[in-house]
């Protein structure tokens, strides 16, 4: 194969090019270094060590000496808004604003940092202004957590709903579900005021969005109740076991109540030990316990929660076993009894919990919507021990 020796003078040749280019960006970004302010450099050595008040006085330092650096205002903003000086921030983001000579991405960053100066002042209001300003700009998708957050934080559900519709997929989350939930906290309001109608219309709404909303059969069970159509409110309750049976444990009490008036109480028990069968669940439990204790007798009573232990064996369980046991001894085995049950029953008062699946907040009550990180629908409906007892 002919190869010609042009081709290796040239590699040289790109070599030196290479090394020229090199020398030419080392010195420019010496040149540039050296323009800064030395106290702007004291500063980012301060916020590496993680030593925030000295960089602050580092930075206010190089803001003297040249007060147009863009970046050292947001720096100076972004730390005075973490050490909780928000009037401090607000004045250093508003003035950026106010400046004519920033370009249109400083301008909306500009605005963004202002925003959360507002959100973390609790100046709503404020806040809302500057992210409404910023939908259809590339700081858009911010603007709309921001604006859900604060509709949400003012119970403006109406606005949530409207601003959630425009909100594109997020990986696998579904803003349907929470579009739901505002529909149901609208008609969690209406059913407050005895307004049915009201309420009926939302609960339409949030079924017409997600039609696994659990929460929206509760309270549709509620107002029908609440109407006197008692037959209606259970095929409401019941459905919950169609879309997702392990919430039945939250409308249980309320269910066997209805039935009892309809005279149907063994058909809501048989119905609740069926899926107590198939979804273990220790509130579920204690509403089948205390019915199989009245109308069985504590005999049935203890074989049930025994053969739920075996399957499902937590202390709750236990605690719920010795209960059933009793009524079943007497003389000072009952005693005993008594005693060990009282030890337990302290135990599990500390440590059941529901547990937030997403951040891990524990609370004694069961919520929607995470009081810690805003999630709906992130609690299971179980209440979690920290520990499970095996045997």
């Amino acid at each position: 194969m002919d190869f010609e020796l042009w081709w290796l003078l040239s590699w040289p040749l790109f070599f030196g090019l290479g090394w020229l280019a090199a020398r030419i960006d080392i010195k420019h970004l010496v040149r540039e270094s050296r323009s800064l302010p030395r106290s702007y450099l004291s500063g980012l050595n301060f916020l590496l060590n993680e030593q925030p008040d000295k960089a602050i006085d580092a930075f206010l330092e190089a803001v003297k000496i040249d007060p147009q650096t863009v970046e050292l205002h947001f720096a100076l903003g972004s730390l005075f808004r973490r050490r909780g000086e928000l009037d401090r921030a607000i004045r250093i983001h508003q003035s950026l604003v106010d400046r004519e000579d920033l370009s249109e991405e400083q301008r909306f960053q500009a605005l963004e940092e202002l925003g959360q100066d507002y959100l973390k002042a609790g100046l709503l209001d404020r806040a809302e202004s500057v992210y409404l300003g910023l939908r259809g700009t590339p700081k858009s998708e911010v603007a709309n957590d921001a604006l859900l957050e604060i509709y949400q934080q003012e119970k403006n559900w109406l606005r949530a709903i409207e601003i959630a519709r425009d909100m594109p997929r997020r990986g696998s989350h579904r803003w349907e579900i929470d579009i739901a939930h505002f529909y149901c906290e609208l008609a969690a309001t209406a059913l407050a005021h005895s307004d049915f109608d009201e309420a009926h219309r939302q609960l339409a709404q949030a079924l017409e969005t997600n039609r696994k909303c659990v929460r929206a059969s509760l309270l549709l069970g509620d107002v029908l109740a609440g109407q006197g159509n008692d037959v209606a409110a259970v095929a409401a309750w019941q459905e919950i076991g169609v879309q997702d049976p392990t919430y039945l444990s939250l409308v249980a009490e309320r269910l066997m109540d209805v039935q009892r008036r309809l005279g149907q109480e063994e058909k809501g028990a048989q119905f609740l030990r069926t899926h107590l069968g198939q979804t273990p669940s220790l509130d579920l439990l204690e509403i089948v316990f205390k019915w199989e204790i009245e109308k069985q007798g504590p005999e049935a009573a203890y074989a049930l929660v025994r053969d739920e232990l075996k399957r499902n064996p937590t202390m709750l369980g236990l605690e719920k076993l010795l209960e059933a046991a009793i009524h079943t001894v007497d003389g000072d085995r009952k005693g005993d009894v008594e005693l060990v049950k009282g030890l337990i029953h302290g135990h599990t008062r500390r440590v059941a919990r529901y547990c937030c699946k997403d951040c891990g907040f524990k609370a004694r009550q069961f919520y929607w919507r995470c009081p810690a990180c805003g999630g709906w629908e992130t609690y299971p409906p179980k209440r979690t021990e920290e520990f499970d007892l095996a045997i």
